[in-house]
């Protein structure tokens, strides 16, 4: 197929995760003051979006505390550089399955929350964009589920779309893309969608190019779309997402390397993406530029 490069480009950076490496990196940030400076940072460096986790500033392990997510936020909107703000949604749907010879009970580390509890802290925030993970996974972690059914993400996309918050539907496979399609097809979800699709990560889609482009070739034409994969390959899913035609994402909580040896800030992989995206004759995007192209609504502080 030939190619349809994307002219125009925007970034967005995923300042932290929910995976264990607050102890891999020190530049992993923590508290809600480390993960805001961390994500301005990444924004003067050309992110135009900040995609945010909360962790316990003591211990690093993810968190779902409306406070520490209402600090992020405050924080961000009194930056001194203007940047789009996505809070991630997909805390809450964990299960921790006990031995294939005892499953049950579920183990400690099972979170299981409403779809209103998980949604709290974006009626809370409203930022312009929240995380709609759209499928139920097995993660690398042996006894390990993501756990979102069709039920509880027609819930929580409707409460999204209810606060005039865009959900960005995080895709790891390609049945994510048809059950986004079906949200939309409902009603439940407006079109056009956003769609990040996530490759790489075990045991969803690979990050071969072959899988890649039969995701890309599943997000309709009208729907815009980011892609991003871990690792080693974050950097060369820079330049195959806008060659085909996509947005990119980087960021700690995908990788946590600049090079061999030399590990990296938000701010490091945002200006080798911007790097990337200008020498293949691209325009990296502003968030305001952002905004009207998604039809994203900017809240004031509070």
């Amino acid at each position: 197929m030939p190619l349809a490069m994307n002219q125009n480009v925007f970034i967005t950076c995923a300042v932290t995760g929910s995976g264990s490496s607050q102890d891999r990196s020190p530049h992993v940030p923590r508290s809600p003051k480390q993960i805001a400076d961390s994500a301005i940072a990444a924004a003067k460096a050309g992110a135009a979006i900040v995609h945010c986790h909360v962790r316990d500033p003591e211990t690093g392990v993810p968190s779902r505390d409306l406070k520490l997510y209402r600090e992020v936020t405050d924080r961000v909107r009194d930056a001194d550089v203007d940047m789009v703000l996505n809070l991630t949604a997909g805390m809450g749907g964990d299960m921790i399955f006990g031995s294939p010879n005892s499953p049950l009970p579920l183990g400690a580390g099972t979170d299981m929350a409403s779809a209103e509890e998980r949604v709290a802290h974006v009626a809370e925030c409203l930022p312009e964009i929240c995380t709609l993970d759209c499928g139920t996974m097995n993660f690398a972690e042996a006894d390990y589920v993501m756990t979102n059914t069709p039920g509880m993400l027609e819930a929580m996309g409707a409460m999204m779309e209810k606060l005039g918050v865009k959900p960005e539907i995080e895709a790891f496979d390609t049945g994510h893309l048809w059950l986004a399609k079906n949200l939309v097809e409902k009603g439940i979800l407006k079109s056009p969608a956003l769609v990040q699709l996530c490759m790489g990560i075990p045991w969803g889609a690979p990050d071969d190019l072959n899988t890649f482009m039969a995701m890309v070739n599943n997000v309709p034409s009208d729907w815009n779309w980011s892609a991003f994969s871990i690792g080693r390959n974050e950097m060369p899913y820079v330049a195959a997402a806008v060659l085909a035609g996509g947005n990119v994402r980087v960021g700690l909580e995908d990788n946590l390397w600049l090079a061999k040896g030399q590990l990296a800030t938000n701010a490091d992989l945002v200006a080798r993406a911007v790097t990337i995206i200008e020498a293949m004759g691209a325009t990296v995007m502003g968030p305001q530029a952002v905004r009207e192209k998604l039809n994203l609504t900017k809240r004031a502080p509070k």
